[in-house]
């Protein structure tokens, strides 16, 4: 009777916790979301089961974790360099026609699996690739070359042939009033063009939440509430 009440106790706390933290912990988890989510879930087991344990150890030790996590989740929102502390940062694989065996070491993957999470997302032909990102969440993102991604709606209806499309992908200048130098390095871009720039427009880099750049040179702003 007593693992039942324990149990009880545990998974209203639990639920609560996850709650709070938001439905991140349980999507894509990142592997600070994992460590903390099997932290949480380890120490609840031993709360439930462990009954020469005192039921409000188990509280508190959940509550204390419940409390980092939550903590880490509001510096991550408001700090672009803390979140790529916690979660990292995405990994170009392929690029250019050509795979980066740097980013791959980095990621401990091997061509093998690279190839079969692009079959995964329909990419069964190595020709038809345009980009392979690895995110922070463990999945591989996949931009096909512009002859070889599928027809919208709209190109239907314009009557836009396949050859015609030409997504890229963009360089994240600017995140949440954080420059990355090194997007804007691929964009082949300076610090002093971005500063003209940001002064041009009449923008404060604080007050920008998203800038890009893609390969045809457009230019994408996007500014905090």
């Amino acid at each position: 009777m007593e693992i039942v009440i324990r149990a009880i106790v545990m998974f209203a706390i639990l639920f609560l916790i996850v709650k709070i933290l938001g439905k991140k912990q349980i999507k894509n988890l990142t592997l600070y979301d994992y460590v903390l989510s099997i932290t949480i879930g380890s120490i609840t087991a031993d709360s439930i089961i462990s009954l020469d344990t005192p039921l409000t150890d188990g509280i508190i030790a959940l509550a204390v974790f419940g409390l980092i996590g939550y903590f880490f989740s509001v510096l991550s929102y408001h700090s672009h360099t803390a979140e790529e502390i916690m979660d990292g940062e995405p990994l170009v694989l392929f690029e250019n026609n050509n795979f980066n065996y740097a980013n791959l070491e980095t990621a401990k993957l091997s061509v093998a699996k690279v190839l079969e999470n692009c079959r995964l997302k329909g990419c069964f032909d190595i020709n038809e690739l345009d980009c392979a990102v690895l995110e922070p969440s463990g999945d591989i993102s996949v931009l096909l070359k512009g002859n070889s991604q599928p027809l919208t709606s709209n190109d239907l209806k314009n009557n836009i042939q396949k050859n015609s499309k030409k997504q890229t992908l963009n360089h994240l200048i600017i995140v949440d009033g954080s420059v990355n130098n090194e997007e804007l390095k691929k964009a082949k871009k300076t610090k002093s063009w971005l500063t003209n720039y940001l002064k041009e427009k009449r923008k404060k880099l604080e007050n920008i939440a998203l800038l890009s750049i893609d390969k045809n040179n457009k230019i994408t702003m996007l500014l905090k509430n």
